[in-house]
């Protein structure tokens, strides 16, 4: 016999992502927000769980899934399509690192990947070519979920920022296509989550005034100095009238999350400011959120 869901509103946030890149400190920032969390659930038991916590009234869920269920995440897709279709708020968060930095981390941690093929801790070579090669099938085993979801690099941010960049984006209005913009330093890397970068490295840099070095992309004086250079203003004008011409098209398309990325040297002063002012050009019209991974890093 089906069971009828109780007509109560609730938002189911998944988490999903690499091993490694942080989902237990995702969950964690979900608890403190009031979730109820489940911690590797297999896929075959998300819709009786969710009927289950529905039944008891529960308002918020957050359940993280990862690659040891990889015979049944195909499944996934269609159970959160089927949720949304019963009127549930359907999140998905994808975590995701550099190669490097998943190797680093299981090496510091000296735990075992969970699709690694060696226990032989007398072949260190065999083992760092087992854990790479573990690394690259569980991408591949991802990518479907991957492509679906909001995607957070964790590769160089702090557990906290982590925390942060999780609340942000579950606090952010539950519109059809949500817009993160980004700044980042190009010497820090490129991050993974980006959909689109820019690189504004070619633009007059405050760094070489000794009155704004010290200074971010949000303090007055780097603003006005910023806002005075043509080039400054034509970049801002051409992303504006790039993220014009395609948004609608990506929303009709059903993209939930869209990353912009603004990189400069440092991520300290132009990229800051451009992710600022393209923040306040497009948060009237679309759900925005703005980080700055390189001033909180620091």
């Amino acid at each position: 016999m089906t069971m009828t869901l109780p007509p109560n509103n609730m938002h189911l946030v998944l988490i999903t992502g690499m091993s490694g890149s942080g989902k237990s400190v995702a969950l964690n920032a979900l608890e403190d927000l009031g979730f109820y969390c489940v911690d590797n659930l297999p896929p075959e038991l998300l819709l009786p769980l969710v009927e289950l916590e529905r039944s008891h009234h529960v308002g918020q869920l957050a359940i993280a899934m990862d690659v040891r269920s990889a015979g049944s995440l195909p499944l996934v897709p269609r159970q959160l399509a089927q949720l949304k279709t019963q009127g549930l708020q359907v999140d998905s968060i994808f975590l995701d690192a550099s190669a490097d930095t998943l190797m680093r981390r299981f090496s510091e941690t000296r735990r075992r990947h969970p699709l690694s093929k060696t226990d032989n801790p007398d072949h260190s070579l065999d083992q760092h070519r087992a854990l790479s090669e573990a690394i690259e099938l569980e991408r591949e085993l991802l990518s479907e979920l991957r492509a679906d979801a909001h995607v957070i690099d964790t590769s160089i941010i702090r557990p906290t920022q982590l925390q942060s960049y999780v609340k942000s984006f579950i606090r952010a209005p539950d519109d059809q296509l949500t817009l993160v913009f980004e700044s980042f330093a190009f010497k820090r890397g490129v991050p993974n989550d980006a959909d689109f970068v820019f690189d504004v490295r070619m633009l007059p840099n405050p760094h070489y005034e000794p009155g704004l070095r010290e200074l971010t992309g949000r303090d007055a004086p780097v603003i006005e100095f910023l806002q005075q250079q043509a080039d400054v203003q034509a970049m801002l004008d051409q992303i504006q009238a790039f993220l014009d011409h395609w948004l609608e098209a990506m929303a009709r398309n059903h993209r939930s999350y869209v990353t912009v990325a603004i990189g400069c040297t440092g991520g300290q002063h132009r990229s800051v400011y451009l992710v600022e002012q393209l923040n306040a050009l497009f948060a009237p019209r679309w759900s925005t959120l703005k980080r700055h991974r390189e001033m909180v890093a620091r």
